[in-house]
């Protein structure tokens, strides 16, 4: 078979062929038995709807990544979905609005963007995730980390590590500890990114230097990070941070970068990104947001997860299916059995057909099922 330039995908889209798509579902159905069993319910939202309505209801939304085209019927903008939170957020707040909180909500679908992020060029992403609305607290916090690992771990996942950060570390320190101009914040955030410090210094954010530093393990880093506190701005984060910690019990490893803002454009106090052995990049990323709405809206926390890493990892290790062959004139009711019991059966179709060309493990004879 020759491949050609009709045969080739767009840049950052791929087919998932047999084996690949065998491991996808399996992933995508353990992490929602997880997700399910601890009380969240799927909803499934539409992959396209109006610009302005997903742009309204969370700030920080990174629109400009998502593709958008004008509708000929309604001649208004649509955006086609390029992350499932905000939706969730528009569910919440106008369907489920009247539904007791908190509001437990989960998905699982594709989302689609304009290009990749950083080395990872993939535009076509699965994502699964669950969102505790109307909750945002150290309960709630630790409930969405710990059914986050629960369910990377039921998907496969091994040596799983979280990465906390305070997405409004600057904000809160530059108001009353670590006073900073209001036309030096940005530049303070960026350099904070950039991990550079002689830019902080340039940047005027020469008293934040020391959070470059309070990183790495957990235990040692939240140490570091209250000891840069000595005017108690970040006391009630740091003892959430510690309180979150400890309830999760070691389930997973545990480390900080409190300054950390990649992927946390619209979380507010808390953020965490999910990491396993041997996958490339974030599996990840979760926290705390706010959902615009009457009355200054709705608080939540929630996660997103992108497995395709691990799928990738994990499908090159997928068994291969047991299958009965089940030749002409065979014994319907025999064969409607064993489909009943789980097994898989493969029907011929000609003379031609053999258990062995159809990539069979078993046969469906008159005395029964038996190996190839």
């Amino acid at each position: 078979m020759t491949i050609t330039d009709r045969d080739l995908l767009p840049e950052g889209l791929e087919d998932r062929l047999p084996r690949e798509a065998a491991t996808t579902t399996r992933v995508m159905r353990a992490i929602h038995d997880v997700l399910h069993g601890h009380g969240y319910d799927r909803v499934l939202p539409p992959m396209i709807e109006f610009d302005e309505t997903l742009g309204a209801r969370m700030a920080g939304i990174r629109s400009r990544r998502t593709f958008r085209f004008v509708d000929p019927q309604s001649l208004r903008m649509l955006i086609l979905r390029g992350d499932h939170t905000p939706q969730i957020g528009r569910i919440a707040a106008s369907r489920l609005a009247t539904a007791p909180r908190p509001l437990r909500l989960c998905y699982t679908g594709q989302v689609l963007l304009i290009r990749g992020d950083g080395l990872d060029p993939a535009r076509e992403k699965l994502q699964c995730g669950a969102e505790l609305i109307g909750a945002d607290n150290v309960a709630a916090a630790s409930e969405i980390v710990a059914t986050a690992i629960e369910a990377l771990h039921a998907a496969g996942a091994t040596g799983i590590s979280v990465d906390f950060t305070l997405p409004d570390l600057v904000d809160v320190l530059a108001a009353r500890a670590l006073p900073l101009a209001a036309d030096a914040i940005e530049g303070v955030r960026r350099e904070l990114d950039t991990k550079d410090a002689g830019g902080l210094v340039d940047a005027g954010g020469g008293d934040y230097v020391p959070l470059l530093y309070a990183t790495g393990d957990f235990d040692n880093a939240i140490e570091r990070l209250a000891a840069i506190d000595t005017g108690g701005a970040l006391d009630g984060r740091i003892a959430a941070l510690r309180d979150i910690a400890a309830r999760l019990g070691g389930a997973a490893r545990l480390t900080l970068d409190p300054s950390e803002r990649h992927g946390f454009e619209y979380q507010s106090w808390f953020g965490f990104t999910l990491y396993a052995q041997g996958v490339r990049g974030a599996l990840g990323r979760g926290g705390t947001y706010r959902i615009a709405g009457p009355g200054g809206g709705e608080v939540a926390t929630g996660f997103s997860l992108f497995p395709d890493g691990l799928i990738d990892v994990l499908a090159g290790a997928e068994p291969a299916e047991d299958r009965v062959f089940l030749p002409l004139g065979h014994d319907r009711d025999a064969a409607a059995r064993l489909r009943a019991i789980g097994m898989r059966t493969v029907a011929a179709l000609s003379e031609a057909d053999s258990a062995a060309r159809l990539g069979c493990s078993h046969v469906l004879g008159k005395d029964g099922v038996g190996m190839v």
